[in-house]
Formats: structure tokens, C-alpha cells, sequence
């Protein structure tokens, strides 16, 4: 589970850049989920590529399918998931984000 914080870690940096860019100008220029899920994806297309071009250390039997599913999809999905939900329940409510 520590992937998955560490997800939600660089979902927050990337969420609360955007508000910070956004008070800075004044203006609406990025929204703060959509901005902070960039962020998830771009670090986890790195993670993603670091984990398949390394060599497993020794000692560890896991494969790299494993690894990516494990360490870098379900973080993602997760993430995801509960940005989806969160747009869709702002959606009914009517509120916008």
C-alpha cells in the first residue's frame, strides 16, 4: 500500500499546483483533478518504464507483471476511480470543480 500513497502524494502536489497557479493569475487555467491525475500518470509512466527496463534485484522471485500491476496500475485505477466518482457526484450535485 505504499504505492498507493505515494500516488495519492504526487496527486496532491500536482492538485494543489494548479490551485496555487490559479490564485497566482487570478484565473481558471487548470482544473485541480485533472491536474493533479496528470501528474499520476506522467510519474507513473516513469515507474512504469523504470520497473520494465531494470533487472529484478536478487533475492526477489516476483515478475514484472507483478510489478507493474501491483505498484504502478492499481494506484493509478484507484485514483482514478475516485476521481471519476467525485466528478460525477459534482455532476449531480451541480457544483463544478
Amino acid at each position: 500500500m505504499g504505492a498507493l500513497a505515494f500516488y495519492t502524494f504526487i496527486y496532491f502536489v500536482g492538485h494543489f499546483a494548479a490551485l496555487g497557479l490559479n490564485i497566482i493569475t487570478n484565473k481558471k487555467l487548470l482544473r485541480h483533478r485533472w491536474a493533479g491525475l496528470a501528474g499520476v500518470i506522467i510519474v507513473a509512466i516513469m515507474h512504469g518504464y523504470k520497473i520494465i527496463s531494470t533487472t529484478p534485484p536478487s533475492g526477489h522471485d516476483d515478475d514484472t507483471l507483478y510489478a507493474l500491476s501491483y505498484f504502478v496500475i492499481f494506484p493509478v485505477v484507484v485514483i482514478s476511480a475516485v476521481l471519476f466518482y467525485l466528478s460525477e457526484k459534482d455532476k449531480k450535485d451541480g457544483g463544478s470543480k
